[in-house]
């Protein structure tokens, strides 16, 4: 790892200046606000993009689709994160803060618009536009946390954002059974819109502009860069790696949270009640994964995390979707422990996987790199879900199919264990490569 000592009296003072966390700069908000509010922002979003997992059985009634059908739809809703990386590059180019808010107005605006679609093709658009502003939200939020939070503590901010994104999907599964069984689903939508005005006023008198970004972008990185430097000399073998792994592992993530729902309500036959209880118990406890993955990577670090993490994940999909054994008694005890275990594992490869992806690029394409994330993870939810539209029926069932699908999160974590630095304990500028990435611009 190459070293951050400045060249010139100039470079130390910015390297100095962006050693600090916004709780060292006059007249910004302590990490614990920072944090928050970011939480806050990320809840929303994890609400609005758990309606369509959470609510496939009665979307698909909606739309008069079968399994296929609505597998279908969710993998043309998937395209939406080639809007996302557009938006994550506008993330580096006009600010963090900046397209924060921006984003997070378009997705409330997005949900309302997508409640009163009523024709599948307009419905499809709405989502399309929604899950782009959600990914391009959440790519500025990891960023701004990464790039705000002092050393010691970047682990622990995303810790905290992966769990406002979990709380809202945990929100959205309490309160789906309660709308479905008196009114339309599409109430849910309408609910998230009106967090998003909330989170939105929140987010503008709390969170602040990212003091790297406004250095890079003083310094002129910004504008010189473009979507492909992460491909250059410098970063091509850690771009190439993670890219691969991210989609290994979001398929395997993608299939296996986005149908725990329906597999409890259509193939278990349990009751939309018993299955929310169910997943909320289990997923309650799973979210201890994000915590116990930001110690993970503090400690031990980010790549023996990932690794623990992946095979956690992939072990306890398997024994979810696949069991429990025929007559086996307190098979409910089964289902809440496999649930439990793939959550947790997803919730702290999560930690893990956002404080590497942060950490190994530089600030001027660090917004865009998230965006590549969000394009690969789309890829990974487009074939994850048209995999499972092809073969559930040649398989035996959804079930199967995605049992098979979350094996991938195993290769996913040898690789990133064999193929890239660890950096934990390093500043962003050490472990980035940020003066050499400046040198060559």
């Amino acid at each position: 790892m190459a070293s951050t000592a400045p060249a010139d009296v100039r470079s130390a003072v910015n390297v100095a200046g962006a050693s600090r966390g916004p709780a060292e700069q006059e007249g910004a908000p302590n990490s614990r606000q920072l944090a928050f509010s970011i939480a806050r922002v990320l809840a929303f979003n994890g609400f609005a993009m758990s309606i369509n997992g959470i609510g496939a059985p009665w979307i698909s009634k909606s739309f008069h689709l079968g399994e296929s059908g609505i597998a279908g739809l969710f993998a043309w809703i998937s395209l939406s994160a080639i809007g996302a990386l557009g938006l994550s590059r506008m993330i580096d180019r006009i600010g963090r803060r900046r397209m924060l808010l921006g984003c997070t107005a378009g997705t409330s605006v997005s949900a309302l618009t997508a409640a009163f679609a009523t024709n599948i093709a307009a419905f499809a658009v709405c989502e399309i536009a929604l899950y782009a502003f959600i990914g391009a939200t959440v790519a500025g939020g990891i960023v701004i946390l990464a790039e705000e939070l002092p050393i010691e503590e970047r682990a622990r901010g995303q810790s905290w954002g992966g769990l406002g994104i979990a709380l809202g999907g945990g929100l959205c599964l309490i309160v789906m059974p309660m709308v479905t069984s008196r009114y339309s689903w599409r109430w849910m939508l309408v609910a998230a819109s009106v967090m998003g005005v909330g989170a939105l006023r929140r987010a503008a008198l709390v969170v602040p502009e990212s003091g790297r970004w406004q250095r890079a972008a003083a310094s002129g990185t910004t504008s010189s860069s473009s979507f492909f430097d992460a491909f250059g000399h410098l970063y091509r073998r850690r771009a190439i790696t993670i890219l691969f792994c991210s989609l290994l592992g979001n398929i395997a993530g993608v299939a296996a949270s986005s149908w725990a729902y329906f597999h409890l309500v259509s193939v278990l036959k349990l009751a939309p009640g018993t299955a929310s209880a169910m997943m909320l118990i289990g997923g309650g406890a799973g979210v201890l994964g994000f915590p116990l993955g930001a110690r993970g990577c503090e400690r031990y670090g980010r790549i023996p995390t990932i690794f623990v993490a992946g095979l956690l994940t992939s072990l306890g999909a398997v024994a979810f979707y696949w069991g429990p054994p025929a007559n086996l008694p307190l098979h409910w005890l089964w289902i809440e422990l496999t649930y439990c275990c793939f959550t947790a594992g997803l919730s702290a490869g999560q930690v893990g996987g956002n404080s590497l992806g942060t950490e190994l690029f530089p600030t001027a394409i660090r917004g865009a790199m998230m965006g590549w994330f969000a394009l690969i993870g789309a890829v990974a939810a487009v074939a994850a879900h048209t995999l499972i539209a092809v073969f559930a029926a040649r398989l035996g069932g959804l079930s199967i199919v995605v049992g098979y699908l979350s094996m991938l999160a195993i290769p996913n974590a040898i690789i990133v264990a064999l193929m890239l630095p660890e950096t934990r304990g390093l500043s962003l500028e050490a472990a980035a490569m940020e003066e050499e990435f400046e040198k060559s611009q």
